[in-house]
């Protein structure tokens, strides 16, 4: 029972207890050991390893010493905690690619970005860095507080001097209770030329700050992606920036690629990245790498990755973004210790809380000089009294007994203070020489003149703040180096699958009876005009391509129905298949309703919503409309309404335009009129449409395109017959005629089966009703007048008709000459329609 009587024993309520320890030690490590001070950037461990570094005379200017006694000396006198969270702490100042400005110079092997640790302590020697002496200026002036270690025995400082923003340039990154910041590192020139921005602007916005500190710059380079995050964390302290590695794709002489990475995102382990990427490439999960190779020197960093000859080195590139640390993200919390409690601070706060150090720095050192030149000037003041009368000061030394009566007698004799009668006292004698009192009065008077100008800036704080605009211009001057992180404008906040697809051209068929399907444009070899071609699909059940487009992966497709309506779906997304496959149904791909079915397809370079140009409409009776492709940027997935169309009439074309271009239109029975653009007005999408051309009884439309100059119309009939010619030939009329002649349409060549413009570099390829394809230069084709005949361009078996064409690149020929024929002369045009015409009599002699 007497325990309990104790009186040490106290009644405690557990709960409050707890809370009462936990919330202190919270604080302890919050404040104590895992945050940066804004005004020196350093937690307390960083702090106490410069301190003592110059406490030991341990400077630039002096030999290395053991990291070993560096830690000893820390570890015994600030900072009680283990050796190796001291070391680790020194070694991450001396890497040169974890601080953007090292703040220790370390001999010995201090770690590498392929994540190997530093050598032991006891192998590894340091010194303070030059830039680090700019930490610790002026702190024997009085320019911070100094409070008590752990154990009361010595003496440390409550903060450094820093006479550069340190907590920006080289970042800051900690894990408290409850709470982390992450700080990237900046390039010190930048950020002094934003303090700059600062000091003459103290309303400036963060906008104005990012003219001159336009984002991080990480000591291992890399490109940081867009501006939206950075200025987000600037204004709020805390943003979101993707960060890339710098690659360059570079072509050998074997025809191969090769991506090679020179510089790695910030704090991204070399090693394992390779790791990484020779896991993914083993797996499958990326193809196309057949090696990769570390080939780092002491030159600087780079990753040789080969691709292989057929696989694409962009689309690779942007799976390696998407699945390895060749792209990262960089969260920005900029918290920080401000005035003892943490703090979430914008880059202005950060700034402006600096700058508010800098001045109590400035102010504290100029009081402290003040003082020492006033204790000067007053010890000379009193030399100069002893000069004035030294043969009675003389004898009153002479003839004193002891020196404390002397000291007596002269502050009584001349009004002198203790110190001065002391000077007196301790005068040599060669001071009395003349050039020494010379001397004397020269000092005087500038200390004279240094009093008043310390006074006067303690007086006036712009001339506190001229001092601190023109020291940290040089360090600025003295440091600062250049960017090497690159910012790109675009921001890219994820890889889409877009990214992912290499981008080539293709050739999108879609059916009549409404299958589609992609297949590489090299897949069609062109061959000689007249040539019967090759298989470009099987068809079943009387089926045909309707519709072939030339287009790109990563362009837009606009998919336009015979009932006005239009969906939208990109190059990729159309199911690739071998030349001679059916396809998918489309119906599988596009939201349709009832007995829609699409009537021609379009290609949009890029995206709609970024177009300045025009759709330009016909349809199957002769309408058209013109309406801006941004009315087309957010199509729904069940389609949108295009326009509104009258009965019985179905859309044919659509046509791309820049608003000032010529219209030609063309007609089954032979005739075409042709039209300004801007005769048609600018009209909405739900817009039925003005009148293009006026049909004759019988006729409809079968082609529109848009008239070039120096160009040619190029039409092919239902049997094969085709010509081109010039455009010169068509007169730019009004909308609404009934057109001209186009072509001389018989029982032999047919009507015409399409229409469309070339320049003479491109090839066409042509589609039968059986499915049967043929490439042949536009250059093959026989230049006629307009209401010519043609030339036959494809020889048709049965009761095969020309079902479409469709323009695509130039390929050089590349069907073989057989031997027989190699060493002959040529046929010219005229002989290639001889021998046509005797081929199509034979075969009718045959079918008969």
């Amino acid at each position: 029972m007497s325990e309990l009587n104790d009186s040490r024993i106290k009644n405690a309520n557990l709960s409050e207890q707890m809370k009462t320890s936990f919330l202190s030690y919270a604080m302890s490590v919050i404040v104590a050991r895992a945050l940066p001070d804004v005004r020196d950037g350093m937690k307390p461990v960083h702090r106490r390893i410069l301190y003592s570094m110059i406490e030991q005379g341990n400077t630039p200017d002096k030999p290395h010493k053991k990291s070993a006694r560096i830690v000893g000396d820390v570890m015994g006198k600030y900072h009680p905690h283990g050796d190796s969270a001291i070391y680790e702490s020194m070694v991450r100042m001396a890497q040169p690619f974890s601080y953007r400005h090292m703040l220790i110079d370390g001999h010995g092997n201090f770690g590498s970005v392929d994540g190997d640790g530093a050598a032991a302590m006891r192998y590894t020697e340091a010194r303070l860095s030059k830039v680090a002496m700019e930490m610790v200026r002026d702190l024997n002036k009085d320019t911070v507080n100094f409070i008590p270690n752990y154990d009361g025995e010595e003496r440390e400082p409550e903060v450094l001097p820093a006479r550069f923003p340190n907590l920006l340039v080289n970042g800051a990154t900690g894990i408290a209770v409850g709470m982390t910041t992450n700080i990237p590192t900046h390039n010190l020139a930048e950020v002094i030329s934003a303090l700059h921005i600062l000091m003459n602007n103290p309303e400036a916005t963060t906008a104005d700050l990012m003219e001159a500190l336009p984002g991080p710059d990480f000591p291992t380079g890399g490109i940081v992606m867009g501006k939206s995050g950075i200025r987000r964390a600037y204004e709020t302290g805390r943003g979101t920036v993707t960060v890339r590695a710098k690659v360059d794709i570079e072509q050998l002489k074997s025809g191969k690629e090769q991506i090679v990475v020179t510089e790695l995102p910030y704090a991204v382990n070399k090693a394992r990245l390779i790791e990484r990427i020779s896991e993914l490439a083993r797996d499958k999960k990326i193809e196309g790498i057949t090696g990769i190779r570390d080939e780092s020197d002491r030159e600087g960093l780079r990753i040789s990755i080969d691709v292989r000859r057929d696989a694409s080195a962009s689309v690779i590139l942007n799976n390696l973004y998407k699945q390895t640390l060749l792209q990262t993200s960089f969260s920005f919390n900029m918290l920080a210790i401000d005035h003892g409690a943490p703090k979430t601070m914008s880059l202005k706060e950060i700034l402006v809380a600096y700058l508010a150090h800098q001045r109590e720095v400035i102010r504290r050192r100029t009081v402290f000089e003040l003082q020492k030149a006033q204790a000067r000037a007053h010890i000379l003041e009193g030399l100069r009294i002893a000069l004035d009368h030294i043969d009675e000061i003389i004898t009153i030394i002479r003839s004193s007994k002891t020196s404390e009566e002397a000291k007596t007698r002269l502050i009584n004799g001349y009004a002198l203070s203790d110190k001065q009668a002391q000077a007196i006292l301790d005068m040599r004698l060669v001071r009395l020489t003349g050039l020494e009192r010379d001397k004397i009065e020269e000092e005087y008077q500038k200390l004279v003149a240094l009093i008043a100008d310390l006074k006067d800036i303690l007086a006036h704080e712009e001339r506190v703040d001229e001092i601190i605009y023109n020291e940290l211009l040089e360090i600025q001057t003295k440091f600062g180096d250049k960017r090497r992180t690159e910012l790109q404008v675009g921001d890219v906040l994820s890889i889409e699958d877009e990214d992912l697809i290499e981008e080539e051209d293709v050739i999108v068929t879609l059916t009549n009876s409404g299958y589609i399907k992609r297949v590489a444009t090299g897949e069609f070899k062109a061959q000689n005009r007249g040539g019967r071609g090759v298989q470009g699909m099987n068809v079943h059940d009387e089926d045909f391509v309707d519709q072939m487009i030339s287009t790109s992966t990563h362009d837009t497709l606009l998919f336009f129905t015979n009932k006005g309506k239009v969906y939208r779906m990109k190059g990729y997304e159309v199911p690739e298949y071998g030349r001679q496959a059916k396809g998918i149904p489309v119906v599988n791909l596009l939201n349709f309703e009832g007995n829609e079915k699409i009537q021609t397809v379009i290609n949009v370079r890029g995206e709609a919503g970024e177009s300045n140009d025009y759709l330009f409409f016909v349809t199957r009776l002769g309408v058209v409309k013109r309406t801006a492709v941004k009315e087309f940027a957010n199509i729904r997935t069940n389609g949108l309404k295009a326009l509104t169309l009258h009965d019985d009439d179905e859309v044919l074309s659509v046509q791309i335009t820049d608003g000032t271009q010529n219209i030609i239109i063309a007609t089954h029975n032979g005739y075409s009129v042709s039209f300004a653009e801007n005769d048609v007005r600018v009209m909405g999408r739900s817009a039925a449409g003005v009148r293009g051309i006026r049909l004759r009884e019988g006729d409809l439309v079968v082609g529109s395109d848009v008239l070039e100059k120096d160009h040619n119309v190029l039409i092919i009939t239902e049997k094969g017959y085709g010509k081109q010619t010039p455009v010169s030939e068509y007169p730019i009329k009004g909308r609404g005629g009934k057109g001209i002649k186009t072509a001389n349409i018989t029982e032999k060549n047919g009507p015409l089966a399409g229409m469309t413009i070339v320049s003479g570099q491109e090839d066409i390829m042509v589609t039968t009703t059986q499915g049967v394809m043929i490439r042949f230069n536009v250059d093959s084709v026989s230049q006629t007048g307009r209401a010519t005949l043609g030339v036959r361009l494809i020889r048709l078996e049965g009761n095969a008709k020309v079902a479409t064409l469709a323009k695509v690149e130039h390929e050089e020929v590349l069907e073989d000459v057989s031997r027989e024929t190699s060493d002959k002369a040529p046929l010219d045009e005229q002989q290639i329609d001889q021998v046509s015409e005797l081929l199509d009599r034979a075969q009718d002699d045959t079918d008969k």
